[in-house]
């Protein structure tokens, strides 16, 4: 049963988190750039333990910037052969018109315990559907 819900908030939270990038191609109205990606930089911090700091411009808020993060972990945890991560923390900064985010996830064969977990299937194909890179 905890583990049912612990699943149903995590999906619920990506959802949310990833609905609030715009799909591909759609600008929303009151972002006044479209969202540059500037790429991905990864780093293995322990065997099941990874760093991803990502850069965009564009971002409409730290929201974006997180997705951005979220989508880089779950891609990752398909390369590697695993089908979950669980979201350590994420810090994200503005640097003059670039947004910086540095995010530590880690990455399982199996759900982990906790409410910030990802089925990174689910999240890969809903990052592939919003247009937000992985790589």
């Amino acid at each position: 049963m905890a583990q049912r819900l612990s699943l149903l908030a995590t999906l619920g939270t990506a959802t949310a988190a990833l609905g609030a990038c715009a799909p591909g191609g759609e600008v929303p109205q009151e972002r006044g750039s479209q969202a540059v990606y500037q790429g991905v930089s990864t780093i293995l911090l322990d065997k099941d333990m990874v760093s991803f700091t990502v850069a965009m411009t564009g971002a409409k808020d730290r929201s974006d910037v997180e997705a951005y993060g979220r989508c880089a972990a779950a891609q990752y945890a398909l390369d590697q052969g695993f089908g979950f991560a669980r979201q350590v923390r994420t810090i994200v900064r503005k640097d003059g018109r670039t947004w910086v985010g540095d995010a530590v996830y880690l990455v399982s064969a199996t759900l982990p315990e906790g409410l910030r977990t990802i089925d990174a299937e689910v999240v890969a194909t809903e990052c592939a559907e919003l247009g937000i890179p992985a790589k």
